[in-house]
């Protein structure tokens, strides 16, 4: 705990079985109460070494996709009782050692939700993320910038904390089970007037490192681009989106 806040670390896995359990021996148990992996039907032995390290696991017998698999990180996580939950991709592209740091921001009051930035700082080339990809955050996030009325380093990061009334309030639900999931969750957290915090991580891409290809990240960006769009039109008042509608 920190500040007599319950933590729980959430771990949307995809194939992740030769990574897992590096990721998992750098949590610091010292202050985090509990683990929780989702298993999106991976085709390798992800649920059975989360098994032997005693990780709380639930398994989607058919994949549901990155967004769905964080939905049922999320509810899991709220049933276990979480005040914090963090969320750490088990394929040890970000340090877990940054779990503390970002807990600790949204703990004592600070933020309400704070994400790993690999953009802050002048590492994210050097740490291996391609040139591509480099541009393209850039060039998104100064899209989005412009459109949410916001100013963050980057929105696509996969290593993000929240507290429990965040993920109590969005409408998870409504938004897609893909990996624009990210993206929308983060318009959200702006439209309903949370507060972001962010901090620097290394940026590390290697071969057992998750990562889409390019095709999928010119849908995403599409995706992304679009739920911009999506959120400028709802604050003009000439459109009404569920994913930006509390029932």
């Amino acid at each position: 705990m920190l500040n007599g806040k319950n933590i729980v670390v959430v771990l949307p896995a995809y194939n992740a079985a030769q990574t897992l359990e590096k990721t998992f021996r750098e949590i610091p148990f010292e202050f985090v109460d509990n683990v929780v992996l989702v298993d999106d039907a991976s085709m390798d032995d992800t649920a059975e070494v989360a098994l032997r390290l005693g990780i709380r696991t639930v398994i989607h017998p058919a994949n549901r996709g990155y967004g769905g698999n964080q939905k049922t990180c999320y509810k899991t996580a709220l049933d276990m009782g979480a005040d914090i939950v963090v969320m750490l991709h088990p394929d040890y592209q970000y340090t877990p050692h940054l779990i503390t740091a970002m807990s600790s921001m949204i703990a004592y009051g600070e933020f309400d939700v704070v994400l790993a930035s690999r953009i802050l700082g002048i590492g994210a080339l050097k740490g291996g993320m391609p040139l591509y990809k480099y541009i393209a955050n850039r060039l998104l996030t100064f899209v989005e910038n412009l459109l949410l009325g916001h100013k963050l380093s980057e929105y696509h990061t996969g290593y993000r904390a929240f507290s429990r009334q965040v993920l109590e309030q969005l409408p998870l639900e409504s938004n897609s089970d893909d990996f624009v999931f990210d993206n929308q969750m983060l318009a959200q957290v702006i439209w309903f007037g949370y507060r972001i915090g962010e901090v620097s991580c290394p940026t590390k891409y290697f071969k057992e490192a998750s990562s889409i290809n390019f095709r999928r990240s010119v849908v995403y960006g599409l995706g992304v681009l679009g739920t911009a769009v999506q959120f400028r039109l709802c604050k003009m008042k000439l459109l009404k989106a569920r994913i930006f509608t509390i029932k």
